[in-house]
């Protein structure tokens, strides 16, 4: 029997307002259906202030994003600078290859939150903000002509609890077939 996937939790950040960087944490607290307390995206709907413009009785389904450390070696390699909650994110993770997860993947995070990834960030020019040309990095088109998007993926909040730098992070594959992440 294979050892389920596991990763750690590099870092955690929530703001109380719609900034584009956060400012890191010693915990955070998850709560079920709302997203990550005292942060402005949390809410069992849509809290991105564009998307509510849009629409604002759409579900949350961006309650929780997370990026993953290696991300940041990765882009440190092509000239960005970038830390755990510059890009946004409330749990940087690592350990863990975030991106290839299928949709509906479970996470485990410390002693007893659990999260389910919805899908892939589509992250907006503020990128720019952070690094000079990072967004062409974390959004371009591959070899075959199809998106890549690198800013990380979103999650909704199934079981509440504290999350701190450190936590362990278990993997839940969902039953049935793989289904690729997709933009929400």
């Amino acid at each position: 029997m294979t050892e389920p996937l596991s990763g750690h939790v590099i870092a955690v950040a929530r703001d109380d307002a719609h900034r584009f960087s956060k400012p890191t944490r010693e915990s955070i607290t998850l709560i079920a259906g709302i997203g990550v307390e005292g942060d402005a995206h949390a809410g069992t709907t849509v809290q991105h202030l564009s998307r509510v413009r849009r629409d604002p009785t759409t579900p949350n389904l961006r309650q929780v994003h997370l990026i993953h450390a290696e991300l940041f070696d990765d882009m440190a390699e092509r000239g960005h600078e970038v830390h755990p909650g510059a890009l946004g994110e409330n749990v940087t993770t690592a350990g863990i290859d975030l991106l290839g997860l299928p949709r509906g993947t479970r996470l485990a995070l410390g002693d007893d939150a659990v999260i389910e990834i919805t899908g892939l960030r589509n992250p907006c020019v503020q990128i720019d903000g952070v690094s000079e040309g990072l967004m062409k990095e974390l959004v371009h088109l591959d070899d075959t002509g199809a998106t890549v998007r690198l800013a990380g993926v979103m999650s909704v909040v199934l079981e509440g609890g504290v999350v701190r730098p450190g936590d362990g992070i278990r993997v839940i594959p969902p039953a049935g077939g793989h289904e690729p992440l997709q933009p929400v």
